[in-house]
């Protein structure tokens, strides 16, 4: 017997059109990349994106066509991503912070038709269109007046273009799970994998992400949406927010200390949301200059740990409460949160930072559990740590274009972090699996500096570990050994690497040994040079 119940399909359109009824007057604040603040609501961002879905199906683009966005977090950039949805394309998110030739290789896999793109990297497509084949024209995110010179392919100003088209145009019907956006992972073991999400898994992430225990935004909040919408959804606050009727205020390209405190102040920010990079630029600027935000309340921490110091500065110094929040590409991204049980609440003191330390607990529509390597489950007592694998209707099955299996028997997706979870729920993680690097909340490769480093003439082997660092997390320090009488030369094997990768991934420091561990299997043993080198420090000039 089934149920009487309407079939609603979850469709990304239907967010924003309930925030343009119930909320059609709220605020969207954006700092423009040309450099004024503009000013929009919910009603005005859903005009925009029914004439931005009209222009894309007058240019041709058709049911599941991917248009790219390489681009800030404008209102530009959110009416883009709900016109194309609307029409029943994809949008697909680049990470303009990945070195060229991962740029390349994602955008000719999703074969992109469009590409939507921002002042900032005009320069950075100019020197790589003659290899993007599949993009049929170039909007340039900005006016007529600003619209600058350029070689790129049909390239137009997106206000001259968008102006050819009104917003008479009824969304696209679909069934839910038709595909509405694309993320590629940062490539860290291999070519990236790109995950495709789904309208129902937005929408339901989006619901996730609204609740009580998660980052919880609401019609009383004024929200700054720091972490980038090339970051996995945004974590879903370009969903959230307007689901939920709170504020949005968008940053654009400046994220320094001073530009975040600035946009805080002026629109009387509640909640924010970003990588711990960011959040140290923010203390540090507050507390050179001396300055206390008047409403900022609540932050969240993701894309990598954040240290507890910062959370203590944060509570202790300026009165805002830090969580954190966990999860990946894969999961869209939201997979846990740092919220507290009833029980928990007068934890005060370590008691209370040993526990913000921690990655939190799963939200509703997450499934968590840890494993050994042979798949067994492991008991949640805080204690035993293994494979952290989760399953959900938000978490990726499979990777776009790839006939990899990535599930296990019952479902799950193995993360490849290492994690504990004790009685209470609570997720911590306590390693990876892989030996990769995260720095302001961007992965990299150790393996690929590596096997750079090895082409040097005179290097006879290379490993790279990550190393703590106050301000990104962790920076790669490479470890080499010399060949026979080559001699040890740090600056000239950094300026081997220097143009073979991206800049942000060449390593902080270069320590010679005379042999590198190994294990058994004749691998390369880090856990070993992790141990040889927990007692170093980086170079104070590193960035």
């Amino acid at each position: 017997m089934l149920g009487l119940m309407q079939d609603w399909p979850l469709l990304i359109h239907r967010i924003i059109d309930h925030a343009a009824i119930q909320y059609g007057p709220q605020a969207v604040v954006s700092r423009s990349i040309e450099g004024p603040i503009h000013r929009t609501t919910y009603a005005a961002v859903r005009q925009r994106a029914l004439a931005v879905a009209k222009r894309l199906d007058r240019e041709g683009i058709r049911h599941g066509d991917r248009v790219a966005t390489l681009a800030w977090n404008t209102w530009r950039h959110v009416e883009a991503w709900y016109g194309i949805t609307g029409l029943g394309a994809v949008y697909h998110t680049v990470n303009p912070r990945l070195f060229p030739e991962q740029i390349v290789w994602i955008i000719n896999h999703a074969e992109d038709r469009l590409m939507m793109v921002d002042l900032t990297f005009v320069p950075l497509l100019e020197k790589l269109a003659a290899r993007l084949p599949t993009i049929e024209r170039y909007i340039v995110l900005t006016d007529g007046s600003h619209m600058p010179a350029t070689s790129l392919k049909n390239a137009v100003a997106y206000e001259d273009w968008l102006a050819e088209a009104d917003d008479d145009f009824a969304w696209a019907e679909a069934e839910e799970r038709t595909a509405a956006g694309l993320c590629y992972t940062s490539g860290t073991t291999g070519d990236p994998k790109g995950v495709l999400y789904s309208h129902r898994s937005n929408v339901l992430h989006a619901m996730q992400v609204c609740a009580k225990d998660s980052l919880a935004p609401g019609g009383v909040d004024s929200v700054l949406c720091v972490v980038p919408m090339f970051h996995a959804n945004a974590w879903a606050l370009a969903f959230a927010l307007p689901m939920s009727g709170a504020k949005m205020v968008l940053p654009g390209g400046k994220l320094d200390g001073a530009s975040v405190f600035d946009l805080i102040e002026a629109e009387g920010v509640t909640m924010s949301a970003g990588v711990p990079t960011v959040w140290l630029m923010l203390l540090d600027y507050m507390t050179s200059a001396r300055l206390q935000p008047s409403t900022l309340k609540r932050v969240a921490v993701g894309g990598s740990a954040c240290p507890r110091p910062m959370i203590e500065r944060f509570e202790r110094d300026f009165g805002i409460d830090v969580f954190h929040a966990w999860g990946m590409t894969e999961t869209s991204p939201v997979g846990s949160v740092g919220t507290v049980k009833a029980h928990q609440r007068g934890l005060t003191g370590d008691a209370l930072y040993d526990l913000k330390a921690k990655q939190g607990r799963a939200p509703f529509g997450v499934e968590m559990i840890i494993t050994d390597d042979a798949g067994a489950h492991l008991p949640w007592d805080g204690k035993a740590f293994g494979r952290l694998k989760v399953r959900g209707p938000c978490i990726a099955s499979a990777y776009y274009r790839d006939a990899t299996d990535i599930l296990d028997a019952d479902g799950y997706f193995d993360t490849n972090d290492i994690a504990t979870i004790d009685s209470d729920g609570t997720m911590h993680i306590t390693d990876r699996s892989k030996d990769i690097i995260k720095s302001g909340g961007e992965w990299i490769s150790s393996i690929e500096i590596e096997n750079l480093a090895l082409g040097h003439p005179g290097v006879a082997e290379a490993a790279v570990i990550g190393i703590a660092h106050e301000k990104w997390s962790e920076r790669p320090l490479l470890i080499a050994v010399s060949k026979p009488g080559a001699g040890e030369d740090r600056a000239d094997l950094l300026a081997f690497l220097d143009g073979k990768i991206a800049t942000w991934w060449i390593p902080d420091d270069v320590q010679y040994v005379a042999e590198i561990p190994h294990t058994a299997a004749g691998k390369i043993d880090k856990r070993r040079l992790r141990e040889m080198f927990s007692d170093y420090l980086l170079p104070k000039s590193a960035p």
